[in-house]
């Protein structure tokens, strides 16, 4: 494969993730908490460039995504089992196989009184154990995390917070898995809003600027391929030509 064909070849496919990674950040415009996912790119250096002396030929790829956790919008509610997280860190449950990690506080009562998410997974209290109210009495959550109900103390919804996001990976329906422990303290500054939601922080009308900017430099690079091949053809019937 000549080097211009190879390198449209390699935008095509950088191309084709980003477009994978806007896709999904339009679907989820509208889900509650999410953390829209933005591209590294880098340049892959051919193996059999070698050490030469001149410029190596080059292709970019995408050398990795990274999760955008700026916070979202704070979008009142008036449900009682809606939170938001003003600042930093994450509401944290219990997974299948461990602890989870979420932005997403839209929040409902098990019919065994415990706290979930709309999976259905219990929210952590303080003590790693799962939060359990009465489902019939009001229920007031202070900026802490501090449930109450009559006045008497239920528990406390445990925020983890960490000293680098680098350790999540998204785990999919909006949850996260950690690498590293979480912080012992909640993070400061961070207060829970009762009766709010956090809304996705991908800005609707950025991804679509850029889904046009990726379909139309898609479109160059298909048109690069394309010359490359006449060129390819063309060079061909020449030499054919010559040597007739």
């Amino acid at each position: 494969m000549d080097p211009l064909t190879a390198i449209a070849a390699s935008g095509l496919r950088s191309r084709m993730e980003s477009l994978d990674m806007l896709a999904n950040n339009v679907a989820n415009a509208t889900t509650g908490g999410y953390k829209s996912d933005r591209e590294f790119y880098t340049l892959y250096v051919a193996p059999e460039a070698g050490s030469a002396a001149d410029q190596p030929p080059t292709m970019p790829v995408i050398d990795r995504p990274w999760t955008d956790f700026s916070q979202g919008t704070l979008r009142a509610t008036g449900n009682a089992l809606d939170l938001a997280l003003s600042g930093k860190g994450f509401f944290a449950v219990n997974g299948p196989a461990g602890p989870l990690y979420t932005r997403n506080g839209s929040f409902q009562v098990s019919a065994n009184g415990a706290l979930t998410t709309a999976d259905g997974l219990p929210l952590r209290g303080t003590n790693g154990k799962p939060v359990t109210v009465a489902a019939s009495r009001p229920l007031e959550i202070s900026p802490d995390g501090t449930v109450l109900q009559d006045g008497a103390l239920v528990g406390q919804l445990q925020i983890a917070d960490f000293t680098s996001t680098a350790g999540l990976v998204k785990q999919g329906s909006n949850y996260f898995r950690a690498t590293q422990a979480p912080g012992t303290a909640p993070p400061t500054g961070t207060e829970i809003r009762q009766g709010h939601l956090e809304d996705s922080n991908t800005g609707s009308a950025e991804a679509a600027v850029r889904l046009i900017g990726v379909m139309r430099q898609f479109e160059m690079l298909q048109k690069a391929v394309s010359l490359g091949a006449d060129m390819n053809l063309h060079a061909i019937q020449e030499v054919a030509h010559v040597g007739s």
